[in-house]
């Protein structure tokens, strides 16, 4: 039994019980001792308990062998309770259904009293809302904290009716002193993962590209406008206009335009209710001088970026030369910088060239500071 985790677990008085925690905490076991023991103090309360994780391997083999080793070590468990084809076992007179996230007819389902994920960062956020909304009690969740950002971090933790206990593996007495010397020799070999699946941490990959930025709600009254980027798509990939300006020595970003399927016109009426001056510098993909020259013909201000073989990476390390403030509406830029990594090598290793994803805002924000905060020479438009 984990102490820490079990008795967390077993006193919750909220409705979301969070534990978050390293590698061998032995959260889940813990998890499944207080579901099992719950049920023999309702006993024939008529319970629905659903426990689910995202792929039905992973959950036959964690969760699903945890639940079924403690049954047969307490001498609770009856073979004819148990509905292997179905997943479903009776447990004193409480029903226990097993189901991967995998299946969407089950996280559509019928209602449950009580809901226990396992490993929940592995699912969405559509299928944690669904499986809330059809849950009238308790939700319990677990996981390894591996990643930086995660809506568990910003839908869950910050709600009012959530409880959060953190454990690693010093908080599971029965773990084996070999594995204990295993975890441990993490701290000496990989201080990320040791700070993760040693430590139970909050993850913070060192792949992500840019990490000197954060939130405000706004553009501070007399920050100067550096200029705008754009970056053109239109069936698969958006249309992106982003402002940045300057103010104490700092950048402030505003998404301003996020859209596919636009044409040029389009473009330029939204160019227009957004009130960009005629004047104003903005920086478009050199790569697209049609649209380039159709927008300036539309009275615009709009110019070709320099690009060439180092363009991508002499724009991302002048933007790491700034503190990059948010405004907190820019939504798909925010997802973007939260997702923005370099690539690895065949070792593992990162490289300096970013994978081509995540970047169709950060292209334009490269565009709108590297042309006019560098000494980079401009283009060729210029509207008197």
């Amino acid at each position: 039994m984990n102490c820490s985790t079990y008795y967390h677990v077993k006193n919750a008085k909220k409705r979301i019980i969070v534990n978050q925690g390293g590698s061998r905490s032995g959260k889940t076991y813990s998890i499944c001792q207080v579901i099992i023991e719950s049920c023999w103090r309702m006993k024939n309360a008529g319970f629905v308990i659903s426990i689910c994780r995202k792929t039905l391997p992973a959950l036959k083999s964690t969760v699903y062998r945890d639940f079924f080793n403690i049954l047969e070590q307490q001498g609770w468990y009856n073979e004819s309770k148990h509905n292997k084809s179905d997943l479903t076992y009776n447990l004193f007179g409480n029903l226990i259904e097993f189901f991967s996230l995998d299946e969407p007819k089950k996280v559509r389902g019928r209602k449950r009293d009580v809901l226990f994920i396992n490993e929940a960062n592995e699912i969405d956020l559509e299928g944690w809302r669904q499986l809330m909304l059809r849950t009238t009690q308790q939700v319990i969740i677990d996981y390894n904290p591996s990643d930086e950002f995660h809506w568990i971090y910003d839908e869950v933790l910050t709600r009012d009716d959530c409880e959060f206990h953190q454990t690693s593996y010093k908080d599971n007495p029965f773990l084996e002193p070999e594995l204990v010397k295993e975890i441990e020799r993490l701290a000496k070999t990989d201080e990320e993962y040791w700070n993760v699946y040693g430590l139970g941490n909050r993850g913070a990959s060192k792949d992500l590209v840019f990490r000197n930025w954060g939130e405000v709600q706004s553009i501070p009254e007399g920050a100067k406008l550096v200029s705008y980027g754009m970056d053109f798509g239109f069936t698969a990939d958006p249309t992106t206009f982003i402002g940045t300006w300057q103010y104490d020595g700092e950048l402030y970003i505003k998404e301003l335009i996020y859209r596919k399927g636009m044409h040029n016109s389009d473009i330029s009426d939204m160019l227009r209710a957004l009130e960009i001056n005629r004047g104003d510098e903005i920086w478009g993909d050199s790569a697209e001088p049609k649209s380039i020259d159709e927008l300036y013909r539309f009275g615009f201000n709009v110019k070709p970026t320099v690009k060439g073989a180092d363009s991508i990476k002499a724009g991302i390390d002048l933007l790491r030369r700034y503190k990059m403030n948010i405004t907190s509406d820019s939504l798909n830029l925010i997802k973007e910088l939260r997702n923005y990594k370099y690539a690895k090598d065949k070792n593992g290793q990162a490289t300096n060239t970013p994978i081509e994803v995540f970047n169709h805002c950060i292209d334009a924000l490269r565009y709108s500071t590297y042309n006019n905060l560098s000494n980079t020479r401009k283009g060729q438009y210029n509207l008197a």
